[in-house]
């Protein structure tokens, strides 16, 4: 699993049925307008702080289109001057030289090349890239936004796990907006059926 000096996270903001999307890409839902008085709050600075131990971020290209769409709308990049690895065998505008994009082998990738570099490397979306993150025992740990609300339908969190994952529950965080942080540490690929 992890080398000493580094940690992978999967983090990804869900609906409570455990959608990261709607069916067309659209997270449109991710603005709630609920609120819990005993949570806490998220201020800008505790944010800012917080982005700041994050070295890179690894994502799938509906993710990263998704954030060019966002940027083009006016929302800034999401991801500062991190390196940003973009896993995609198509052809995608590249406005900034953080980006990296890559068609390998996702092992090969986070073993080989960010493990060695980076001590703190988050999987930000989308679905498939996190269950084949997790399927090749790659992920350390799973940090779960769940949003309040229910959408029905859409893109899942793990698309094809195929497998069971043991987790264990480090933390629980409960924010103002009614938005809950888990944090797992994942433990080990559980074979069903297996002697």
């Amino acid at each position: 699993m992890a080398d000493v000096d580094s940690c992978v996270t999967i983090h990804m903001a869900a609906s409570l049925d455990g959608f990261i999307a709607r069916k067309d890409g659209s997270v449109d839902w991710l603005e709630t307008s609920d609120e819990f008085e005993d949570g806490e709050t998220l201020s800008p600075e505790y944010v800012e702080r917080f982005l700041a131990t994050i070295d890179c971020y690894v994502m799938g290209s509906r993710t990263y289109e998704t954030a060019l769409r966002f940027e083009s709308q006016g929302f800034g990049w999401s991801y500062g001057d991190k390196p940003t690895f973009v896993l995609t065998s198509r052809e995608l505008p590249k406005p900034r030289d953080t980006v990296e994009f890559y068609s390998g082998d996702l092992s090969e990738l986070v073993s080989g090349r960010l493990r060695p570099a980076f001590h703190s490397i988050w999987f930000v979306g989308g679905g498939a890239v996190s269950g084949e993150c997790l399927r090749l025992g790659l992920a350390d740990e799973i940090r779960y936004t769940i949003m309040p609300v229910l959408i029905g339908d859409g893109i899942p969190f793990f698309e094809g796990l195929g497998k069971e994952v043991g987790l264990h529950l480090l933390e629980v965080n409960a924010y103002k907006s009614g938005m809950v942080e888990l944090r797992y540490e994942v433990r080990d690929l559980i074979q069903k059926g297996a002697s």
